[in-house]
């Protein structure tokens, strides 16, 4: 059998919902042994369970959306996912990923080992959601085809100019996500058409990649030491679209980025996508679960580039049919394809 190349996406924040409760357990029975020095880091720091909270009997959204909570529980879901992927079929030739999936990215690499990878996020998490400042919002520049308005972009990042306090957090796909103050935001909302749908205000997220992040970068630096990361094993693209290659790479950048820039600036996930698959041409795009809403974001930033002659939502949804280019692992149907 011949392998595929492939390209893994790791998500962030916010795709742990109530359809995904139980995901470890449904998905994961046979990663006991992972799951529980997750629960252990957890246990030291007089944290609930990872594997208490996912198999909950139901999903609460003002504790599952907790940063101290969401991050453990997304990168334990995101990495024993990672671990699934059939490597007889797949050959992972580079891994990125979204805000808070650039760590799960670094242990996806063997930047960070599964644990320190752990502890970084849930260190992050508990950091953000103990010193919560600001938030997000998210609005789209695409038509309902994700053909993208070049006009429409540049109207909505203007914005932060004439708004004070207010940051461009994401680029992710056909949308952005802004950070800002509340007051930022409430103008922002102000001066924005509403759909029904967006502007959309994402619960329990701060003011994500933003300055206003600056004592939060601190607070990581001081927490989480060099000594934690090691050299990847699989090339890494990150919130800017640089790619740190194997065995090349010096360390205290590596650290710098993760905790500084990453952490105070805008992540660039649509850059991340298009120079991931321009250097790399993988044959196939992975998403990691849980959730599903990442997968759109991907197929976005691949048609703003028009790769391999993707340039709107049906050029995508037909390739999908006839020769899938993307698997989303928190879809059944796609997550049959690679594990």
């Amino acid at each position: 059998m011949t392998r595929q190349t492939a390209l893994v996406i790791c998500p962030g924040r916010g795709v742990y919902n109530k359809t995904e409760l139980g995901y470890l357990a449904k998905h994961h029975s046979d990663k006991q042994s992972l799951i529980s020095s997750f629960d252990s880091i957890r246990a030291d720091e007089n944290q609930d369970a990872i594997s208490t909270l996912d198999s909950a009997e139901r999903f609460s959204v003002s504790k599952f959306t907790r940063g101290d909570n969401a991050s453990g529980l997304i990168y334990a879901c995101s990495y024993a996912d990672f671990q699934s992927i059939d490597r007889e079929r797949y050959d992972i030739v580079g891994v990125t990923g979204n805000s808070m999936g650039w760590y799960t990215a670094l242990a996806c690499s063997g930047a960070l080992s599964a644990q320190d990878g752990f502890r970084v996020v849930n260190t992050m998490g508990s950091i953000m959601q103990d010193n919560a400042v600001g938030g997000q919002l998210l609005y789209p520049f695409n038509d309902e085809n994700w053909i993208e308005s070049s006009a429409k972009k540049a109207e909505l990042e203007s914005m932060v100019s004439d708004i004070q306090g207010l940051y461009i957090s994401i680029y992710l796909g056909g949308m952005i996500v802004f950070a800002g103050t509340e007051q930022a935001l409430e103008s922002l909302e102000e001066r924005l058409p509403s759909n029904g749908r967006f502007p959309m205000r994402l619960m329990n997220h701060s003011a994500f990649h933003s300055e206003l992040q600056n004592e939060n970068s601190l607070r990581g630096k001081t927490a989480l030491p060099l000594t934690l990361f090691d050299q990847p094993q699989i090339p890494l693209i990150d919130g800017r679209g640089h790619m740190w290659q194997p065995q090349t790479v010096e360390l205290r950048d590596l650290w710098e980025y993760t905790f500084g820039h990453q952490v105070t600036e805008t992540y660039d996930f649509t850059k991340a996508v298009v120079n991931s698959v321009k250097e790399l041409a993988p044959e196939i795009v992975i998403v990691l679960g849980p959730g599903t809403t990442l997968g759109g974001a991907s197929a976005q930033a691949l048609i703003s580039c028009g790769w391999e002659s993707l340039n709107t939502k049906k050029d995508f949804t037909d390739r999908q049919e006839k020769d899938p280019y993307l698997a989303a692992m928190g879809l059944e149907t796609q997550r049959n394809w690679v594990v």
